[in-house]
């Protein structure tokens, strides 16, 4: 278990983790006259700002945890939507269990939760529609009989707000897990919030649990804050991401807390060539005062760790292509760690094979700093690419406390260069002592970037049966 930030690069995945960058707000009104704003900084309106509000149970919906609501979820849409141009909506989900099938949004509009309120993801297969496969991932990430819906999905959208006095969505996963686990299924699970190709979104003050697969997914989006939120699944619950920014510009993850069976914030832009095409990276992105429980990574500034296997871990490969570089992680807690920082340049993993073999990442710029670390028992794996080395890499003020029985390599280095300053133990000799070093904050501050594409789940955790044995994404 533990804090996960997890970057893998082979596309254009362009994520900026520079704290304060973004001026991405809670929504909030931006005049008397209700009138709605595309501002470039990520302003939108308030719940309280929409001109026209209904109750679900205004649309025949039964709060009782056992009657479906697929169709009051989505007639409260279709009515809801008529009133995009004017003032928009509000739909409130009152007290109760209100269990339901995948569900569509509209246009300014806002999906109100009530505290004791609980949206149910049913377990009826047939209420989760499949959809076509992402143009940037190809067909490799999906089971034989593809993808279903998610339970809350939006397509080019303008202005949504999912929020609430921390309500819940629970999707039920359960049943997913254990058929995955047996090998019954031969579709891929579904997730449970999806944004793609929509601007100006907001997604906060929520309680979200047990997703068939990951929780959070804005892709091809802009303008996303993702604020307040509490994701719990069990540690052992396979492909529950909490939050995974895809393809996306200007997004703000912040003051969330997350207990998930796979990565906490996975960053992502596609896979190989697939991402490549499509060319849309995931740039300016802020992650803030995120605490985080999970068998693997998460990044960021005012981080806490607990129980995890890495602070923050880079996953790329020759056939990925691209860049992650001018990347700034600051003020991060660790406790009961593998790795404080891991590094990799043998993630094969591919969508076919039909990867292109010139494709070589870029890693470069990768600052650490402030960190304390206990209980840990490797401060580094940092394995870059033979002939591709991962260069201006920067750790200083690190104070890394080991396991009771360490390992005897402490810090695993290969292909890498760069410096540290005030880091104990002792860095390995292809990060040799700088006094003072400054940060390497060549593009920092001027809209440093991570370029990246990868593949979004295990290969090994998605289709077992073809991989042969784990290996892990």
């Amino acid at each position: 278990m533990g804090l996960c930030l997890k970057l893998r690069t082979s596309h254009v995945l362009s994520a900026i983790v520079i704290l304060g960058l973004l001026s991405l707000r809670v929504a909030e009104c931006q005049n008397k006259h209700h009138h709605l704003h595309n501002r470039v900084n990520g302003e939108y309106p308030a719940i309280n700002c929409r001109k026209h509000s209904a109750v679900l149970t205004d649309f025949g919906a039964v709060g009782d945890g056992k009657t479906s609501n697929t169709n009051a979820f989505n007639a409260a849409i279709q009515n809801l939507s008529t009133y995009a141009s004017d003032g928009g909506a509000q739909r409130i989900v009152p007290p109760g269990k209100w269990l339901t099938g995948s569900f569509n949004l509209t246009s300014h509009f806002t999906l109100f939760l009530h505290k004791d309120a609980v949206i149910l993801g049913t377990q009826d297969e047939s209420e989760w529609p499949p959809i076509p496969l992402l143009p940037s991932y190809g067909t490799g990430r999906d089971a034989p009989a593809g993808w279903l819906t998610s339970l809350i999905f939006c397509t080019n959208l303008t202005d949504i707000v999912i929020t609430g006095n921390n309500g819940t969505i629970d999707g039920q996963g359960s049943t997913w897990w254990k058929k995955f686990r047996a090998r019954e299924y031969n579709v891929t699970q579904p997730y449970m919030i999806e944004i793609m190709y929509s601007n100006q979104i907001q997604i906060s003050d929520l309680t979200l649990i047990n997703s068939p697969s990951w929780f959070v997914i804005p892709i091809y989006s802009s303008n996303v804050l993702v604020k307040g939120l509490t994701i719990l699944a069990p540690v052992d619950s396979p492909n529950t991401n909490g939050v995974n920014p895809d393809s996306c510009s200007n997004t703000r993850i912040e003051d969330c807390f997350i207990v998930s069976g796979d990565d906490c914030v996975a960053v992502k832009s596609g896979w190989d060539r697939y991402g490549i095409k499509v060319g849309i990276p995931t740039q300016h992105l802020i992650i803030k005062r995120l605490t985080c429980i999970s068998p693997h990574n998460v990044r960021a500034e005012d981080i806490t760790a607990i129980d995890t296997e890495s602070g923050v871990r880079i996953k790329t490969a020759v056939g990925r292509g691209a860049y992650v570089k001018d990347i700034y992680v600051r003020r991060m807690t660790l406790k009961t760690m593998k790795y404080v920082s891991w590094m990799a340049g043998n993630y094969n993993q591919h969508p076919d094979p039909f990867f292109d073999q010139k494709a070589i990442p870029e890693i470069r710029g990768i600052n650490f700093r402030d960190v304390v670390a206990e209980n840990v028992t490797y401060p580094g794996s940092l394995a870059g690419i033979q002939d591709d080395p991962f260069t201006g890499i920067c750790i200083s003020n690190a104070a890394i406390t080991l396991t009771e029985k360490p390992e005897e390599l402490l810090w695993n280095c290969n292909d890498i260069s760069g410096v540290t300053s005030n880091v104990t133990p002792k860095p390995c000799a292809l990060l040799p002592e700088k006094q003072d070093v400054q940060i390497y904050t060549s593009s920092i501050g001027r809209g440093g970037k991570i370029m990246s594409s990868h593949y979004i789940y295990s290969a090994y955790d998605l289709y077992p049966w073809r991989n042969g044995e784990a290996s892990g994404l």
